[in-house]
């Protein structure tokens, strides 16, 4: 007589493997979703900090608008190539005048350009950093399509 633990045994072969088939890869999206969150996190902090360094050049008598734009991809080259950040220094005055202020990034964008060696003392500008997380992604995640990171820093010319 067979012992009853022998059939019992007998019959789970190859079960081990179909687990595993079927929660490895659903492990493995998860484990690099989680990566690739982090490595958006940390873009997305980087971008926020190169905006502001920008602004604080740029709020500085004498610098320039190239200057900003400089020290915004000198931050970020230690993250990414600098190459696939579009960066923006507008004119921000018209959150002085009372009006209607922009409501999206797109509407930020559209503001005049400013020459920072030109500006008037006490003048609002802004500089905006936009990436498109696609040209950066460490592996590509279909969730992730059509992301846009951004990032922008108000502060007034001295």
């Amino acid at each position: 007589m067979i012992p009853y633990r022998c059939i019992k045994h007998r019959n789970r072969r190859g079960t081990t493997l179909v687990e595993t088939a079927i929660v490895l890869p659903v492990f493995l999206f998860f484990l690099f979703a989680i990566i690739e969150f982090g490595h958006a996190q940390l873009v997305n902090n980087m971008l926020n900090s190169a905006c502001r360094n920008g602004a604080r050049i740029g709020s500085v008598e004498g610098t320039t608008s190239a200057d900003v734009i400089a020290r915004v991809n000198q931050t970020m080259a230690p993250v990414i190539n600098s190459d696939n950040v579009t960066i923006f220094v507008n004119d921000a005055s018209v959150f002085d005048s009372g009006g209607t202020p922009p409501g999206s990034g797109a509407d930020i964008e559209a503001l005049p350009s400013l020459e920072l060696s030109n500006a008037e003392p006490r003048q609002m500008f802004v500089v905006r950093a936009r990436l498109n997380y696609n040209d950066i992604a460490l592996v590509p995640m279909p969730f992730m399509n059509g992301v846009v990171l951004n990032s922008q820093a108000f502060m007034r010319h001295e």
